[in-house]
């Protein structure tokens, strides 16, 4: 089977225009003249990365907020978007998503403007997608992999409450109820990340999970990032015992970004941690700590396909 990371090598061949970024990062930023756009795209695949019986509308709003938190994570404003639709058998499911999506593109200040609609096989899974364009708040977007050595890694928000939601819906259980909105009501960081863009020099979202994507930081920096679990924000309503688990759930869309370690945050962030240069020539290395005491890195550090 192809893996995600072996399929991105392949399209990197490709997508050789500057506007790509490499392939390496949470969005293109296209510039046009003296304008620049932030342009991204997010699927959403039943079954996988929401359940088959989540209510529609939060199904639609999901689909908007972890495009919306890409922008964020570039600094960008929401401007407009396109979607793609698979249509279901079931016309009163696609009439409530649209309501939704309706709802969600009004909150996030995005416009649609356009799309596609195909009908799948009966028994197939859904499969929802969006394209989302922003305005940039700074000349240069911040990427994953502006990170320098001394850096601080800090996260804004808390870790693991979407990872917990699932769990919880999966369990039958729908308390507590701020961990099941988490999940299946993310938050982008719009105010935060134009805000963050000024002193950041490297910032993603959290999506897959925040070991495997401060590697990913950490590897487009060619750097190595350290973390400290016992300095990782969670949420009062979440195991603390657990966050290694939370590090490596996914679904926070929180900001995760590489500033310098005593520079003044313009929003609140919690530092967990801090890059420093990799003994190796690729980067990407993540070593964990609790209180300065070594904690073995766990083999899979969050969400891959494939």
């Amino acid at each position: 089977m192809t893996t995600e990371p072996g399929f991105i090598d392949l399209l990197r061949t490709i997508a050789t225009d500057p506007a790509a970024r490499g392939l390496d990062d949470d969005a293109a930023v296209l510039t046009i003249g003296k304008q620049a756009l932030v342009l991204t795209k997010d699927m959403l695949v039943e079954g996988v990365h929401f359940l088959p019986d989540d209510p529609p509308a939060d199904i639609a709003w999901k689909l908007v907020a972890v495009n919306a938190s890409d922008l964020a994570a570039k600094g960008a404003s929401p401007l407009a978007c396109l979607t793609g639709h698979s249509l279901s058998r079931d016309a009163g499911w696609d009439a409530a998503f649209a309501g939704g999506l309706k709802a969600a593109l009004d909150h996030h200040g995005l416009a649609l403007i356009g799309g596609d609609t195909v009908s799948v096989p009966a028994g197939q899974a859904r499969v929802l997608s969006l394209t989302a364009i922003g305005l940039p708040s700074v000349p240069v977007p911040p990427s994953r992999g502006g990170a320098l050595a001394g850096d601080g890694l800090f996260v804004t928000g808390t870790i693991g409450d979407g990872w917990a939601g699932l769990g919880l819906l999966q369990a039958g259980k729908t308390e507590p109820a701020s961990l099941v909105q988490a999940y299946r009501r993310p938050q982008a960081r719009l105010a935060d990340g134009p805000l963050l863009a000024q002193v950041a020099h490297a910032m993603m979202d959290v999506s897959d999970g925040l070991l495997i994507d401060a590697a990913r930081m950490a590897r487009a920096s060619r750097l190595a990032v350290r973390i400290d679990l016992a300095q990782v924000p969670l949420s009062p309503d979440f195991d603390q015992a657990a966050a290694l688990a939370a590090a490596t759930g996914g679904d926070d869309y929180q900001l995760l970004f590489a500033a310098d370690a005593e520079a003044h945050l313009p929003v609140p962030a919690t530092r967990i941690g801090g890059f420093h240069a990799s003994d190796g020539n690729g980067g990407g290395g993540v070593s964990l700590s609790w209180n300065g005491m070594p904690v073995e890195t766990p083999e899979k550090l969050g969400w891959l396909h494939g």
